[in-house]
């Protein structure tokens, strides 16, 4: 399946040395999936080709329990393309309904360390719609609503004398487009693909701007399809938030937009994460690295493209995994890992040995905690900035890749168990006295739990989404969402250089194939 044949579209990570936009830009190569060409001959019409590859993709798995996505790989055949055509209707800035609060907004030293834009794709079937402009009428209205208490959000970054960023509320707004498609929604296929040519169609990016400063905190697109589909489109800035605190607000606008009373309200003194007097180091903290430290181990984007893929993995291969790498705790007793755990531990092994990194160089996993219930009390609900911790868990590249798998799932939880609020404190500290940013560069990845967020409960008043996605991916991060809402499947997401990615498929496919057998 072509989606879109060649296609080049920009990366949408910033850069963790300065936290710049890179002038990279990356090719996403597609191509038909293996009996593409049976659809081409069938179809005389290229509408009814991409729809008729579309459903036979959306069902095709491998009996090893995962479905590697073949949308970004290089086309096997140039005939019939799959597009998609969105024309923009309207743009305008939604502000606060009613005037806020007109200061400067501090935030949190864990505000301050991760300069990245996440970008959010979510489908609705729209059977309750009703009338177009009622629709888009009624998202840009409770939207306005929502600002009035998460006013933050209309405003801008502005960075200080000291280098830390702040917000100044300045009710410019969000910035909202109103688009539409003669398509039929059907044409975007299974989104957990992630195909960033396409899906970036569907969501108000802001390539070009020369710092994350110039970023706003958050977009809105709504595309709507000629079917009565709807996609919004959301692009937040993660400095402002972090996806908990993201939902909340979606919680908020979605409750405004039904005429229901908000089911959270956003707590945003952000000062209940200030730092100590002194500050106080109790941990190290190597999730961290210098602002202006180059990463010391990944081919240059700008020379070799990276691609994107996704990874489906089914509940009973999961299960069959988690048997297989039962660990022994430092105190002797024998756990069972978590889903999340095993899916970050072999997807550790199986990008470091796909990068090629080094047997005597350190390798590290970050993965984002949520700290909000780890502290006594937890913080208060409806926090509203970034309440996530990094655990690290690191070691050689081939101690890693050497010992049995049970070895990676053990320094994995072990690494988990660590994000205390003692932890939390410290890293807060940490951040206080040093100018640094959380370290997804060289030989390091992030990985995020997405499953956990409640984007599939979200309802405008037009019934709950069907699918959600990001994208696009930022360098050096993995995102583990749910498939679908029916679905208990997980995917992993992440992009790599085309050679790197080659090998990495095969090892998971590989280690998946072994574990189906039992």
């Amino acid at each position: 399946m072509e989606l879109n044949g060649l296609t080049r579209a920009p990366m949408s990570g910033w850069l963790a040395t300065g936290g710049t936009w890179g002038s990279r830009r990356t090719w996403w190569w597609l191509r038909w999936v293996e009996e593409g060409s049976k659809w081409e001959k069938m179809a005389k019409n290229v509408k009814q080709c991409k729809l008729q590859a579309n459903r036979w993709t959306g069902d095709r798995q491998l009996q090893a329990g995962i479905r590697i996505e073949a949308g970004n790989e290089k086309p096997r055949n140039a005939g019939a393309t799959q597009k998609l055509d969105v024309k923009i209707a309207n743009v305008v800035h939604v502000s606060p309904a009613r005037e806020t609060f007109g200061g400067l907004y501090a935030l949190s030293n864990l505000d301050q360390t991760f300069p990245y834009v996440i970008e959010n794709v979510i489908t609705f079937k729209g059977e309750r719609r009703g009338r177009r402009p009622t629709v888009i009428e009624t998202i840009r209205e409770s939207l306005a609503k929502a600002l009035v208490e998460f006013y933050p959000l209309a405003g801008r970054l502005v960075m200080g004398s000291d280098e830390r960023m702040a917000v100044r509320c300045t009710g410019e707004g969000v910035p909202f487009v109103e688009a539409t498609s003669e398509d039929d929604i059907a044409v975007l296929g299974d989104i957990s693909a992630i195909n960033p040519a396409m899906l970036r169609k569907l969501v108000k990016h802001s390539d070009g701007a020369p710092t994350i400063l110039e970023v706003p905190l958050l977009t809105v697109q709504v595309t709507t399809f000629k079917c009565g589909g709807i996609v919004v489109g959301i692009v937040m800035n993660h400095v402002i938030v972090d996806g908990k605190a993201l939902m909340d607000f979606i919680a908020y606008w979605t409750d405004l937009a039904r005429a229901k009373p908000p089911s959270v309200l956003p707590f945003l003194d952000r000062s209940v994460l200030r730092p100590r007097r002194p500050p106080h180091i109790d941990f190290p903290h190597h999730e961290y690295a210098p602002r202006d430290r180059r990463p010391g181990h990944v081919v240059d984007p700008q020379t070799k493209p990276l691609v994107y893929k996704s990874f489906c993995f089914k509940p009973h291969t999961l299960i069959q995994l988690k048997k297989a790498s039962r660990i022994t705790t430092q105190i002797g007793s024998s756990v069972v890992p978590t889903t999340f755990e095993v899916i970050s531990a072999l997807v550790w092994i199986s990008r470091t040995k796909a990068l090629g990194i080094g047997p005597h160089e350190t390798t590290k996993l970050l993965t984002a905690v949520d700290g909000r219930p780890k502290f006594d009390p937890p913080l208060p609900s409806g926090y509203f900035g970034n309440g996530i911790a990094w655990s690290c868990a690191e070691c050689s590249a081939g101690e890693l890749t050497r010992n049995p798998f049970s070895f990676a799932v053990r320094i994995v939880h072990e690494a988990l168990a660590t994000v205390t609020e003692s932890y939390i404190r410290s890293a807060i500290n940490y951040v206080e006295l040093n100018k640094v940013l959380v370290d997804c560069g060289g030989s390091a990845c992030c990985i995020s739990k997405w499953s956990q967020l409640h984007f599939y409960k979200m309802d405008f008043g037009f019934g709950k989404p069907f699918q959600v996605a990001p994208a696009t991916v930022p360098d050096n991060l993995i995102v583990v969402p749910s498939r679908s809402r029916e679905s208990d499947e997980l995917v992993v997401s992440l992009g790599l250089t085309r050679d790197a990615m080659d090998v990495f498929s095969k090892l998971i496919q590989h280690e998946l194939t072994l574990k189906s057998k039992f």
